[in-house]
């Protein structure tokens, strides 16, 4: 078939990369640069916790999370570049003004827990399981939450290894090059057998009820801390974490604020997140500042994701929100099985949306 790809994000990306593998012909056309510095996939923490995420979202997207943490290794073993990937579960953590919402936070996962395998359970933990799991922060906490069998992987390197494939699959790469469903049929004149919209808030005028949610996202380079997995610490306002990458790399997120403004971070969200890392580890007062990035997640009604089939041959992706690496695999699956008109992972996963 001929393909056609609306956006070079992660959804983007990852469908192109299947397809061509699979032996069709790709175009994409993005409206940004190869760097992805358009994508919110590039500011990300690509964090694949779906018990975590269980308490602010709805089951779709945690059985998706399950199923995308099966998938990830293969996928990234197709990929001609080494990608950062750990599934050494994620730590819950709270300070003592926090314990009542966390009391409330254990009771909701221990719930939800119960349609996921046992073995994937949270596990309630004193200060010596600390001290085993994450030396350096038992000093501070008496007891915590374990997920066993989340994972994280690195998202830049993953960007870039599916950049590499792309380029080595002789994948048609148009950048700077927005499209939109109004050119649609010109695509398809030109022979696009199939046209795949994985714009994210670049559809914005294409699907109604899709907005921007603003999240601010801090990386340090920290060689004083020596954390191992990621890492939930309770916030009155916002699920924030510290994901620990390679070479003393540190992802600190995320604030989520309803608003589309791209603009530079704000002192209060700074100091917000800057806090919290110095918080969990006082190591962090001598960590530098790499980046500090602002990025819209696209989000539909209910902060759920869809799958939209627009006339007989295209299909809109969207609405990933801030989990967007949790679930990615299972969409990328759903998609190619509603290409071959087999809707049973959409169904699974209530993805199909009305126009």
């Amino acid at each position: 078939m001929n393909c056609v790809v609306l956006g070079a994000g992660l959804m983007g990306r990852l469908l192109a990369h299947a397809l061509a593998t699979a032996g069709h012909s790709v175009t994409i056309h993005e409206a940004s640069g190869e760097d992805g510095m358009g994508a919110a996939a590039r500011v990300a923490a690509s964090m694949l916790a779906p018990l975590a995420e269980s308490a602010i979202t709805e089951w779709p997207v945690v059985d998706m999370g399950q199923y995308s943490l099966q998938r990830w290794p293969g996928l990234i073993q197709q990929l001609p570049t080494p990608v950062y990937f750990q599934q050494q579960g994620t730590l819950i953590l709270w300070h003592q003004p926090d314990a009542l919402q966390a009391r409330m936070l254990v009771d909701k996962l221990q719930i939800n827990s119960r349609q996921l395998p046992q073995e994937c359970g949270p596990q309630k933990i004193d200060n010596d399981e600390l001290q085993t799991l994450e030396p350096e922060l038992s000093a501070k906490f008496q007891q915590g939450l374990f997920l066993p069998r989340e994972g994280q992987l690195d998202n830049r390197q993953l960007l870039a290894g599916l950049l590499q494939s792309l380029q080595q699959q002789k994948v048609d790469l148009h950048w700077h090059s927005a499209k939109s469903l109004d050119d649609l049929t010109a695509l398809q004149a030109r022979g696009a057998d199939w046209v795949f919209d994985c714009r994210g808030t670049g559809a914005s005028s294409d699907w109604a009820h899709l907005r921007g949610i603003r999240g601010e996202v801090i990386r340090l380079f920290a060689p004083d801390v020596q954390i191992t997995r990621p890492v939930r610490l309770m916030h009155p306002r916002y699920p924030l974490y510290i994901a620990p990458k390679q070479n003393h790399v540190y992802v600190i997120g995320a604030t989520e604020i309803e608003s589309d403004d791209t603009s530079e971070a704000s002192v209060r969200s700074t100091l917000e997140l800057l806090s919290a890392a110095y918080s969990l580890h006082s190591g962090f007062a001598e960590a530098r500042i790499l980046e500090i990035n602002t990025q819209l997640r696209p989000a539909l009604k209910n902060n759920l994701p869809g799958i939209r089939r627009i006339g007989d041959k295209c299909l809109q992706i969207n609405g990933l929100y801030r989990h967007g690496f949790l679930i990615a695999p299972a969409m990328l699956d759903a998609v190619l099985a509603l290409v071959q008109g087999d809707t049973s992972l959409a169904d699974r996963f209530a993805l199909v949306k009305e126009n």
